[in-house]
């Protein structure tokens, strides 16, 4: 019998996997391989972070700038991983395969849970699901877009874009968030003229990082 985390976890793994299609598609389209697209997947597993990625790359970027603004995305991953250890209390052994599950999607299930037993059939359900389903349809959508001679004709080459901004909206609807992309796009608009494509994120990802930190500040001080 399914519990109410189990269902949860497959609704979710259904409905993000199958977006990895996307994923394929637009990798290929922007210059990497098949198998090296299903790589990215099976390694990075990260969709903002492998979005990111191929972005940088399709704009002309060095490998360097994708895998640096990729990081600087995937480091809440790792606060995820610090308070998912701390809620479930996982076995040593099973830490690091837990590591390669913890993202978004695995994250809010478990803690949308209010049973211990409950968070872990969370975690492990969404996680392995989306896992599985986001792998297989990246290597259907890889698959396809090799076969697409010109990617423009199908507005592949801006899709990438379009992809990650449509994971960023959904996060917008405080003030902060809201605030936050506008200065990261702001500096990214300034940085554009003058820098190599991809570091322009990079330099949205310190000037945001020191603009959050001094907000922070302001708000204790006046706390």
């Amino acid at each position: 019998m399914l519990t109410p985390a189990t269902r949860m976890g497959l609704s979710i793994a259904a409905a993000v996997g199958v977006y990895g299609v996307s994923f394929g598609a637009l990798s290929v389209a922007a210059g990497l391989n098949v198998w090296q697209t299903v790589a990215l997947s099976a390694l990075m597993f990260t969709g903002g972070s492998q979005f990111a990625f191929i972005g940088v790359i399709a704009g002309g970027g060095t490998g360097a700038a994708a895998w640096a603004a990729a990081t600087l995305l995937g480091i809440r991953n790792g606060v995820y991983g610090m308070q998912l250890k701390a809620l479930i209390r996982p076995p040593g052994k099973l830490i690091p395969l837990m590591a390669q599950l913890t993202i978004d999607e695995s994250t809010a299930t478990a803690t949308a849970q209010d049973d211990h037993d409950e968070r872990v059939r969370g975690f492990w359900t969404a996680g392995l699901g989306v896992y599985l389903l986001w792998n297989t349809f990246t290597l259907v959508g890889a698959l396809a877009g090799a076969q697409i001679t010109n990617p423009g004709a199908w507005g592949l080459d801006g899709a990438a874009v379009a992809a990650f901004l449509g994971l960023l909206w959904p996060r917008l609807k405080d003030r902060d968030p809201v605030a936050t992309a506008v200065v990261a796009a702001l500096a990214t608009i300034v940085a554009m003229p003058f820098v190599p494509p991809g570091i322009p994120v990079v330099v949205a990802a310190v000037v945001t990082a020191g603009w959050w930190a001094a907000r922070r500040r302001t708000q204790k001080v006046a706390a």
